[in-house]
């Protein structure tokens, strides 16, 4: 069982630096006051799992639980609303701290745009987050799925207004098929996956992941001495470790990243540390579907590379474990619907901290009683069949 938990580390001082200037306190204030001009806007709440974390032998748990964002039961929307406004704000000259949510939807406005058709491809959360600011903005969108895509989370897209559909293709060949589409016909693609040429849209959809970051800094009681980041492309983890990096400089909490066995592309690319970005290929058919990218997106890593200290690549059970445990926590915790994805990072932590022959992994990682752990659950349960499948008919048991 030991064998499929894989770790690599990296030391502090060796000189890996990073710019983080995208991802200051004061940068994220100013993305989190463009979120909180959309009408819907609400902070997710902060769950203090303080008798689970006693049960896991930790001092502390505390798990962002995004399931509340903005009624779309995931964090993504706050990547893509991010992009899509600062994307529109510069086709009219003008800074995004301009034009809030009512200016973006006003008749001048929409004079000056005309239709704009955003188009990305996505597993679900991602491409819904789009679709439903477009719908927003009164913008159309469109979204290409990878085979195997939850039913119910093409179903929440179209909802939206969006032309979406599940094409035959893996998640990386399903952006390429976004990106040439978006070339061939002058849409505007809308990508965490940053690569040459393409940067822009990226850094700003991970700076509207730095909502979630700077909303959990308010709201913690403590500074954590622990941060648990779950990655695909690395956008997410790469915005979060960016805030905190920025924020605590050398002082920053330990950051782990944590990723699927079959789709562990940073993990692989920590692990050869040779310059180059490391690709995982194939169907990736892992049970944490959000995680199932294969080639890393290139701000995120830079930023991992400089301030993460840890990456795991982990078996897929580990996060219908989490999914279990934060359903059900200890009495008189607050209970936290979270997703495969979502709890892949709590499921991860809590095999290591009570499987024995994870000891010198728990060790390595300096967990211990006095921990301090910070989580972001970033999706609930978005795809409520296979959610029923685990937690209430043991699918993946545990060990298996």
């Amino acid at each position: 069982m030991s064998e499929q938990f894989k770790m690599v580390s990296f030391s502090r001082g060796e000189g890996r630096t990073a710019d983080l200037s995208l991802f200051t306190e004061e940068q994220a204030a100013k993305v989190q006051r463009f979120h909180a001009s959309f009408p819907v806007y609400k902070p997710t709440p902060l769950a203090d799992l303080t008798q689970t974390a006693k049960a896991l032998g930790l001092g502390a748990a505390y798990v962002k639980d995004e399931s509340y964002r903005f009624g779309l039961n995931a964090f993504k929307v706050l990547g893509g609303s991010f992009a899509i406004g600062s994307y529109l704000a510069g086709r009219l000259g003008m800074d995004i701290s301009e034009l809030p949510y009512d200016k973006m939807v006003s008749e001048e406005v929409r004079a000056k745009l005309g239709e704009v058709t955003f188009v990305t491809a996505t597993d679900g959360n991602h491409g819904r987050g789009v679709a439903w600011t477009a719908h927003q903005l009164r913008q159309h969108a469109v979204v290409y799925m990878p085979k195997g895509s939850a039913a119910e989370r093409l179903a929440n897209i179209q909802a939206e207004g969006a032309d979406a559909s599940i094409t035959d293709l893996n998640y990386d060949d399903a952006v390429r098929l976004a990106n040439s589409q978006a070339e061939e016909k002058g849409w505007v693609m809308v990508q965490d996956t940053a690569w040459e040429g393409y940067e822009d849209i990226p850094a700003w959809i991970m700076q509207g992941y730095g909502t979630m970051g700077y909303e959990a800094h308010q709201q913690l009681p403590e500074k954590p001495t622990h941060i648990f980041l779950q990655a695909g492309v690395g956008s997410m983890a790469g915005a979060i470790t960016g805030f905190f990096s920025s924020l605590y400089g050398a002082d920053r909490p330990i950051i782990t990243i944590v990723e699927p066995n079959k789709a562990d592309c940073l993990y692989r690319t920590a692990e050869a540390d040779d310059g180059a970005l490391h690709f995982v290929t194939g169907e990736m058919n892992t049970i944490m579907a959000g995680l199932a990218c294969g080639e890393p997106c290139s701000i995120g890593w830079r930023i991992l590379r400089a301030n993460a200290d840890h990456f795991i690549s982990c078996p897929d059970y580990v996060a219908a474990k989490g999914m279990r445990i934060l359903g059900n926590p200890m009495p008189g915790d607050q209970r936290v619907i979270s997703g495969e994805s979502g709890a892949a990072t709590f499921g991860c932590v809590a095999e290591i901290m009570t499987n024995p022959e994870l000891a010198g992994m728990k060790a390595e990682l300096g967990l211990d009683e006095n921990s301090r752990v910070l989580f972001f659950s970033t999706e609930g349960d978005t795809d409520r069949e296979n959610y029923r499948a685990v937690v209430w008919d043991g699918r993946y048991p545990s060990g298996k």
